[in-house]
């Protein structure tokens, strides 16, 4: 394949250099090639699977560190505790293997359910495959709404434009031909060429891809950016939860060694203790059950018709306060209706019905609900009127024209917006006749309002004889004579206003917003209970950022909108601090989309507003919505139950080692001991995402507050010590336990603890009145049986450096754990941080 600019030469070579023809490939070249030069992909490796992911386990750099001087031990003669460490590292790096498999499948599933493609030519057919299937040689086939799947060669083109902002930062869309284009341009001037990460606004087309992957413009501009890119909020939280855990431990970790070094404990086995309580803080399973529980989430999401396409985009749903929606589908019912076709003096009027049947019939740039509204009112079209060109719709100039041979000749017939048409008018249509539109603009402009207060959406159509003409383009757009109104109606849903209530019953404001006019917008808004004010988009240019960020706060519609408001509507309450779900399905949405915190579109939507979401629902309906926000809400509240309570209770650990290690004359527990225990009290967690969420939980948005998490870990992490205290005094001087009965003592309190906190702090009620899930009860209980069992198994016992202990010391256990629920349970009511 040649190496020059593939936008310079004609179409022929172009297709001559990807080695294809004007048919496309055929299915066993395309997947030769996808073999021999991979998937269609530029963001890095895919995710990893198999023997990568379980090596993955093993990379914590403490870990790592455990790992060598475990070896270590075991070189200088330690070989069975080596062993069992190495045994436990061992087990708990495969638990977090299985925990990141499932919900690596579990999101592969979801995401199979609304993934984009792009049509191709291949077999000499269209047929559809997936964008990472897209070869070299491959003829794609674009329509309005498309991805523009990689970098391409114009072959043909029919008022083909192109959104190239995402490239060229360039607002308005570029008009693509096959003309080739200079080899020195620059990308905005190659016309011929389409790229990766662009998509089509109105037209049709087909072009040759010449390069895809890492070998296009886009991924380019990809990688520039890729050290720059934005997290989101569930990755800066966990970002700063990790932080702080590394603070906590590298503190206390230093200070235990420290001081096992200076009671003359040997050096190796200082560091191995040393090592394995910093594993201890560190709950090493928390990005895989993180992952698990989110991945849970999403399927349960699936099942309410929600599927999650990045996981960590359950937070900032569960955390959405503000929704931005258009009226159609979400608060109407969506089955728009052609209601009348009316003259200007406000009879119905077949010839106007014809004029609307003529054009919406006709074009073929993208379809929409009004175009079917129109061609299912009105009559066949007669085979004899054909179609000669057409001017596509754009969202600058809101109107469609069609260029059609009708028995007197060429006739170009304009649709569109009413402001949008009688900008191109000079004269009106009425039963005397062709008169000038000054004389009617006024009778136009009341009937208009009169339509619109009553929720109709009322679109203008326009026409011009054109003898002898064979193309169309916006700039013929002048000199029209306008015939008459399109009245379309869309009831609002039965159930609208509950829906939105519903939202704000869960603290999530609806914002309407829309490109119909102030007073169809108005009507809408008045039946569905939206009562705060109203901004249109003549108002919204002439704000500020600050401005319009400041004004913003109590308005509930926005009415008249382009594409560039909603962007800046978003933009703005998020500048307020809002976490904002902007719910889009059209082609000039993607801005919004991609500027709000969580972007939601449709199954039906086109594809660019597709790949811009983050979440995509199967039902357009804003209880979809609401149902999808109680469950991204309950599986973040369980995400934050494992986390809260685990690391409390391994800080509190930390903190019991830090005493016990100063006073006693033996390590309290052996390192192979400490992984132990670590490994058995996350096993619980993996049942976590299955635990029932109280009322209140899900009643207002969550967010990631790293100081409440401190807080409690704090003041639970003392109380748990000060029961491990407590354990400490009754082992030593009510059972005069030595090293052996100690330890066990010790296993034992601190397992059951664990097990019994996280059944007493996953609620702010009290126990009886919370009842944790059937599997996070039957998980705790059969952890709780193996760490009872273990010492009286002579083989694990040995191994293990553990010892049966005596029925009295098993009571005094329990009853310490019995104390320390009851204390739990005093705790959580007066501190009041759990919620």
């Amino acid at each position: 394949m040649a190496n020059r600019a593939f936008w310079a030469g004609s179409t022929a070579a172009a297709l001559a250099d990807a080695g294809a023809t004007a048919d496309g490939l055929t299915s066993a070249e395309a997947s030769r090639r996808l073999a021999a030069y991979g998937p269609n992909r530029i963001a890095g490796a895919p995710r990893k699977q198999g023997v990568r992911l379980l090596l993955a386990q093993f990379t914590n750099p403490i870990i790592l560190i455990l790992v060598a001087a475990t070896v270590l031990a075991m070189l200088l003669g330690d070989l069975t505790d080596g062993v069992i460490i190495l045994a436990i590292i061992a087990a708990s790096g495969t638990l977090g293997f299985w925990q990141d498999h499932r919900a690596g499948r579990a999101v592969d599933a979801l995401l199979a359910r609304v993934q984009v493609h792009a049509d191709v030519l291949r077999d000499g057919r269209e047929r559809p495959v997936a964008l990472e299937e897209v070869v070299v040689g491959d003829v794609v086939v674009l329509r309005a709404g498309d991805i523009v799947p990689a970098d391409c060669r114009v072959l043909t083109s029919r008022n083909l434009l192109v959104d190239e902002s995402a490239l060229t930062g360039e607002s308005f869309p570029v008009e693509k031909s096959d003309r080739p284009a200079d080899p020195q341009a620059e990308l905005a001037q190659r016309t011929d060429a389409l790229f990766m990460g662009t998509h089509v606004i109105s037209g049709a087309g087909s072009a040759v891809v010449a390069q895809t992957g890492r070998a296009t413009e886009f991924a380019a501009v990809y990688e520039r950016l890729a050290g720059r890119d934005v997290t989101t909020s569930f990755e800066r939280g966990m970002t700063r939860f990790g932080l702080l855990l590394v603070r906590a431990m590298a503190v206390l970790v230093t200070v235990i060694l420290v001081v096992n070094l200076l009671l003359g404990r040997p050096a190796l086995d200082a560091v191995l203790f040393s090592l394995a309580l910093a594993v201890g803080l560190t709950p090493q399973l928390l990005p895989a059950i993180v992952a698990l529980s989110l991945a849970a989430g999403a399927r349960l999401m699936a099942a309410e018709k929600v599927i999650v396409k990045r996981l960590d985009a359950i937070e900032d749903f569960g955390g959405m306060t503000v929704l931005c929606t258009d009226k159609t589908g979400t608060l109407t019912a969506g089955s728009v209706r052609l209601d009348r076709a009316i003259s200007l003096d406000g009879a119905d009027s077949p010839a106007v019905l014809r004029l609307a049947a003529l054009n919406a019939g006709l074009q073929r740039g993208f379809a929409n609900p009004m175009d079917e509204a129109i061609v299912t009112a009105a009559e066949p079209l007669p085979s004899r009127v054909k179609l000669i060109d057409e001017a596509p719709y754009d969202f600058t100039r809101k109107r469609l024209s069609v260029l059609v041979d009708d028995a007197d000749g060429p006739l170009m017939i304009c649709k569109g917006a009413v402001s949008g048409v009688l900008s191109t008018c000079g004269q009106a249509r009425t039963a005397h006749g062709v008169v000038p539109l000054d004389l009617v603009r006024r009778d136009v402009e009341e009937r208009l309002a009169q339509l619109s207060a009553h929720g109709y959406r009322v679109v203008a159509i326009a026409s011009r004889a054109m003898p002898n003409r064979h193309d169309i383009g916006p700039a013929d757009e002048t000199g029209l004579i306008l015939d008459g109104l399109l009245a379309f109606h869309d009831p609002v849903k039965a159930d609208a206003a509950d829906a939105v209530r519903d939202l704000s019953a869960l603290g999530v404001s609806t914002r309407l917003v829309t490109g119909d006019n102030r007073l169809a917008a108005g009507h809408i808004a008045e039946a569905v209970g939206l009562r705060g004010q109203m901004l249109v988009g003549s108002e919204i240019d002439s704000l500020g950022d600050a401005e319009l960020a400041e004004k913003i706060a109590d308005v509930h519609v926005f009415a008249e909108v382009e594409p560039l408001h909603k962007e800046r509507v978003v933009r703005a309450l998020r500048a307020r601090g809002e976490v904002v779900g902007f719910l889009g399905d059209g082609i000039n949405d993607a801005p919004a989309l991609h500027a709000a915190d969580v972007g939601i579109s449709v199954d039906s939507a086109v594809d660019v507003a597709k790949q811009a979401a983050s979440i995509v629902l199967l039902e357009k309906d804003l209880r979809v919505i609401a149902d999808g926000v109680r469950q991204g809400r309950r599986t973040f509240a369980n995400t934050l139950k494992y986390v809260r309570v685990t690391v409390s209770a391994n800080f509190g650990n930390m903190l019991s080692m830090a005493a016990a290690s100063a006073f006693l004359p033996f390590l309290p527990l052996l390192p192979r001991q400490i992984l132990l225990l670590n490994l058995l009290t996350d096993v619980p967690g993996t049942t976590i995402a299955t635990d029932s969420v109280d009322a209140e939980q899900l009643a207002s948005p969550r967010r990631w507050d790293l100081a409440g998490i401190r807080t409690f870990m704090i003041v639970f992490g003392l109380l748990s010590s000060l029961f491990d205290l407590a354990t400490f005094a009754v082992l030593r001087w009510g059972f005069s336990a030595g090293p052996e009965l100690f330890r066990t003592g010790w296993f034992i309190e601190s397992t059951a603890t664990e097990l019994v906190v996280m059944l007493v702090l996953r609620s702010a009620r009290p126990i009886s009145r919370s009842r944790p899930s059937t599997l996070l009860l039957l998980s705790s209980a059969v952890v709780m049986a193996v760490t009872l069992a273990l010492p009286y198994l002579p083989v694990l016992a040995d191994a293990l450096g553990l010892t049966p202990p005596p029925a009295a010391l098993l009571a005094a256990l329990a009853g310490l754990t019995v104390a320390y629920v009851g204390v739990n349970e005093m705790a959580k009511r007066v501190t009041r941080l759990v919620a």
